[in-house]
């Protein structure tokens, strides 16, 4: 059985976490972890974002990349294989502008992008951009409202509360909505989810916690289907073994998608495969 039958059959996804973190890992190196990825069945491949974090990219800063350009890259040169933002910070981007990317980038890839937004976390980073992180949650919310309405079609007029316009034309108008996933474990980002998003994606610390915090969100949707799933990461010294228990209890505490964050990109191949072989023979 191969990790895609896997996933399909039990009705659970295993992603990818692209590691872009370092300013020494070649470009070309991002278009082999994709393509193996696909070939792998891993459905979705999530690229971080940082604009211009106050310290070096590593371990805590991500997004060497910018990921949109690189979504849009990395889409030309694979089929099936979606590809999301995990996350970009919604205060720190024009959501006109990014409104317009995401769609063409939708529509160019066949339906295969996710736009992962959270509201960011780095105050110097925020201040830097010359961006409030005060209201970094007020403003996500009215960015979300703004994506939505350009997503379904854009008419003119909008007056929402930060952001509107009075005529306008938007294109293109995708027949399928780009998903919206909303990243974060606080009751805020749960309620962004149950209003705005498609996907939740949590980071919690066990999955009895992903189960409390799916729950919650099921509450708070409950007009709505949202999709629960987490990150979660491979520390180096794990044995396959551990992260492969770790994926499978997430299962069983009702996480639909579990992605995965492989460590440095040096092993990140090896990981890959490791863990969709050790998968494919415990089901």
């Amino acid at each position: 059985m191969s990790v895609a039958d896997w996933w399909f059959g039990p009705g659970m996804e295993l992603q990818v976490i692209l590691p872009d973190e370092s300013p020494q890992m070649p470009a070309r190196t991002l278009v082999d972890l994709a393509r193996a990825a696909e070939q792998l069945g891993y459905a979705t491949a999530w690229l971080p974002e940082h604009i211009l974090p106050p310290a070096e990219y590593g371990p805590t800063f991500g997004g060497v990349y910018e990921p949109l350009v690189t979504i849009g890259h990395l889409s030309a040169v694979t089929e099936h294989l979606r590809f999301g933002t995990s996350v970009l910070v919604a205060p720190l981007r024009n959501p006109f502008v990014l409104a317009k990317q995401v769609v063409t980038l939708h529509e160019l890839s066949g339906g295969r992008v996710i736009l992962g937004l959270g509201v960011g976390w780095s105050a110097p980073e925020f201040k830097a951009l010359g961006a409030d992180i005060s209201r970094r949650g007020a403003v996500t919310d009215d960015v979300l409202a703004l994506l939505r309405h350009l997503f379904a079609g854009g008419q003119a007029p909008y007056r929402g509360r930060r952001f509107g316009y009075e005529q306008g034309v938007f294109a293109p108008v995708p027949a399928e909505q780009p998903p919206i996933m909303i990243g974060g474990n606080s009751d805020a980002a749960l309620r962004r989810a149950a209003r705005y998003g498609d996907i939740w994606q949590g980071l919690p610390a066990s999955p009895e916690r992903f189960a409390e915090r799916a729950t919650a969100l099921a509450e708070l949707a409950s007009e709505r289907t949202i999709t629960p799933s987490l990150r979660i990461g491979w520390d180096n010294d794990e044995p396959v073994e551990q992260i492969a228990d770790s994926v499978l209890a997430y299962r069983e505490a009702g996480a639909a998608q579990v992605a995965v964050h492989f460590g440095e990109y040096s092993g990140t191949f090896g990981r890959m495969e490791a863990l969709a072989e050790k998968l494919a023979e415990r089901v």
